[in-house]
């Protein structure tokens, strides 16, 4: 997948131009598979401080290395579907993204009242680039109740927010330092390094005292409520209130993040049964059972995910399927690691 992540943008934009954030256990294997990205485009974080602190480590650099740079953020564990659409998309959005204090993001058309997605609201549209309508953004909203959920899809006023993002590297920074203060100050602090003998070991003593955030809570929600009460602020010329947009994307994309979105990749038709081994089923619809061992036979059961591994069997209607995190949590909190 992140190779097919960076094959879907090499007409856009040239492997040197391609910058990966990823962890140190797992920078090696991302080199051997982007031969063509050079090596040190390729940032290892030391200990995982999530996307705000990772979109911040990259953002340094490209403003180190080619001034306000134009950043596409975009996550390596996405399926596209239509891929000539999301370059035109990508395209358009690359393009609002140029004015500075734009901060855009693709949201993505819901097709199920998902709850392990993030929900954007958008308003009325605010700019037409390359003919592509792009929407202000009202609000963010985090993993909705599945009654709520069907609230949000039924209204069509929603999308969800697969996290692609688009921005000036001033921009983000800009807005890093006006929401995540203490962070902005330690990457600035590490950005002093950056090509010096002192780089990687500023970069182990800084990064572990980075907030643990996500970029969609540590900016882009404050930054669409500061925007949306603008009218009661006072506005700095040189620090202009932030203006958040979102293009809807058509484009057959899915995280795989769960096993009703494998099933939904998999299906041969809605309704279909999907198995990646040997099974039977009989007055049973819509079911994916992942036993690659052993054989499955399924009797009056529908819409069902079926797990089985050596140690353990997850059993779970696929509209619960995002579920998954709260049992991993509640096998952590017991410590039983060799369950996880």
């Amino acid at each position: 997948m992140l190779r097919e992540t960076v094959a879907r943008l090499k007409p856009i934009v040239p492997l040197r131009d391609f910058w990966i954030v990823t962890n140190a256990e797992q920078s090696a294997g991302v080199r051997r598979e982007l031969r063509g990205v050079p090596a040190k485009q390729i940032l290892a974080e030391p200990i995982g401080r999530n996307t705000a602190a990772a979109i911040g480590l990259a953002a340094i650099h490209l403003v180190r290395k080619h001034g306000d740079a134009l950043m596409a953020v975009l996550p390596a564990d996405s399926y596209v579907a239509d891929v000539p659409r999301y370059r035109k998309l990508v395209r358009a959005a690359l393009d609002l993204a140029g004015t500075p204090g734009n901060l855009v993001v693709l949201g993505i058309s819901p097709s199920r009242p998902e709850t392990g997605f993030g929900y954007i609201e958008r308003g009325g549209v605010l700019a037409r680039p390359r003919g592509t309508a792009a929407y202000a953004v009202r609000r963010f909203t985090e993993k909705p109740q599945p009654s709520v959920a069907r609230k949000y899809v039924e209204s069509g006023k929603y999308l969800w927010n697969a996290g692609m993002f688009f921005w000036r590297a001033s921009t983000f920074l800009e807005n890093l330092e006006r929401f995540l203060p203490g962070t902005h100050a330690a990457l600035a602090e590490l950005a002093k390094t950056i090509g010096t003998a002192r780089y990687m070991s500023t970069l182990r003593r800084i990064y572990p005292r980075l907030k643990n955030i996500s970029v969609d809570y540590a900016v882009m929600e404050p930054a669409t409520r500061l925007h949306s009460g603008a009218n009661g602020h006072r506005r700095n010329s040189f620090r202009p209130f932030p203006q958040v947009s979102v293009i809807p994307a058509r484009v057959g994309w899915s995280d795989i993040g769960s096993w009703s979105a494998v099933y939904e990749l998999l299906a041969a038709k809605s309704g279909a049964n999907t198995s990646a081994g040997p099974s039977f089923s009989i007055d049973a619809s819509g079911n994916y059972y992942w036993s690659p061992k052993k054989f499955v036979a399924a009797i009056g059961v529908n819409d069902l995910v079926l797990v089985e591994t050596d140690d353990a069997i997850l059993l779970c209607p696929r509209d619960r399927s995002q579920d998954v995190g709260k049992i991993v949590k509640w096998l952590e909190e017991r410590k039983l690691k060799r369950l996880l």
